[in-house]
Formats: structure tokens, C-alpha cells, sequence
């Protein structure tokens, strides 16, 4: 990996299989990270939209560099790419590249009805 800091603030949600692509790629190459949950904190949802121009989420900043609307996938390539991490043979422990299943919705709905910030329309 290469010798340098990388700071990374991530606008995820909180149940998410797009989301969960991005932790995994952290958790592979073992990076810190700022996680915002657009889901529990409006405000980031917010921010987000703000800085990246647009309503799709996961958003990534790499050390200032905005990456919006992007997959576990398309991160470790801009950071492979960018030099920030070295090619890894190590498999991601989540699916890099996929929507959210059918739990994680359920998961959401649930956390919705039972009084979280998600607004669930019937």
C-alpha cells in the first residue's frame, strides 16, 4: 500500500447492499474511514447532495475527491488507480457491486415503521 494518509468520508446507508460494498472494501484494505448515514442523520443526506451535486448515494470523498454514486467496485479501482492501495489478491467479505436484498429492505421497512427517520409511503 502506499505510504500516505488517505482521509475518506463516506455517505452511506444504513442498510444497503451498495453501502455494505463500500465498508467491505475498507474492512479489505483496512482503512479508517468517516462513516455518514444518510439514513439515520437527514443532515447528511443533505450534505451529501450538497457537495456531490446530485440525490444517488453511496458518495465517497477521497481525500477531497468526490466519487458519487459508486460501488464497493468502482472505489477500490479509483484508489488502485490513484495509487492509495496496492493490487490485493484478497476477497471482499460483502459483494462489491450489488443492489440491497430482500432482508436489507425488510431490515429498513422494519427500522421505518417501528419510528426511524426512513419515511415509508404504503
Amino acid at each position: 500500500m502506499a505510504e500516505q494518509n488517505i482521509e475518506i468520508t463516506a455517505y452511506l446507508k444504513t442498510f444497503c447492499g451498495w453501502s455494505e460494498g463500500i465498508r467491505s472494501i475498507f474492512r479489505k484494505y483496512d482503512l479508517d474511514f468517516e462513516e455518514k448515514d444518510i439514513i439515520k442523520n437527514q443532515a447528511y443526506r443533505w450534505e451529501m447532495e450538497q457537495k456531490s451535486g446530485q440525490p444517488l448515494s453511496p458518495c465517497v470523498i477521497v481525500n477531497g475527491e468526490m466519487l458519487a454514486d459508486v460501488s464497493g467496485e468502482e472505489v477500490e479501482a479509483y484508489m488502485t488507480e490513484k495509487g492509495l492501495v496496492g493490487e490485493s489478491s484478497d476477497t471482499p467479505d460483502a459483494p462489491i457491486d450489488s443492489a440491497c436484498t430482500d432482508e436489507q429492505h425488510a431490515a429498513m421497512d422494519a427500522a421505518a415503521r417501528a419510528g426511524g427517520n426512513v419515511k415509508m409511503i404504503d
